[in-house]
């Protein structure tokens, strides 16, 4: 298929995704603080990102068999999956940051971006964070790899 389907399903799966974040409520922080939140006991306690990871874990599973028996994806050559099934302290502690932030701030990348184009200031403040750290850790990367130190995927 050309470039233009490829990108064009990426569109698509993007504004699917979004819409389905906003109509759950997750682009919402105090949804994700409440189901994080048990000081205030289980009276308070809001289950829905627990419905809303259980109902996307329904609809992946049986569609990700289904795609894995194909010969190769529709847009690319091949499957690119990942290899790796180590864990070490890298994957734990981003892991950790990832989660103490997600809880702290209310957002993960997802429900952030879909905050930004609705114009959220703390959403943008945050993306802003996370592009800055990212870029950061590109950089660093890169001057490890330049000094001769192996790199660790």
């Amino acid at each position: 298929m050309s470039p233009v389907g490829k990108y064009l399903s990426a569109l698509v799966t993007g504004l699917l995704f979004a819409f389905g974040l906003a109509l759950s409520g997750m682009t919402q922080p105090s949804k994700v603080v409440g189901f994080f939140d048990f000081s205030q006991g289980l009276q308070s306690w809001d289950p829905s990102l627990a419905f809303v990871m259980g109902g996307g874990m329904l609809v992946y599973m049986p569609v990700y068999r289904l795609v894995q028996r194909r010969k190769r994806p529709l847009f690319e050559e091949r499957f690119r999956l990942p290899s790796r099934r180590d864990i070490d302290a890298r994957l734990l502690l981003g892991s950790a940051l990832f989660g103490i932030g997600w809880g702290l701030a209310g957002f993960c990348p997802g429900p952030a971006l879909t905050s930004v184009g609705a114009g959220s200031r703390e959403a943008i403040v945050l993306v802003a964070s996370m592009l800055t750290g990212m870029w950061l850790f590109q950089r660093l990367e890169a001057l490890r790899a330049t000094r001769g130190k192996e790199v660790t995927r």
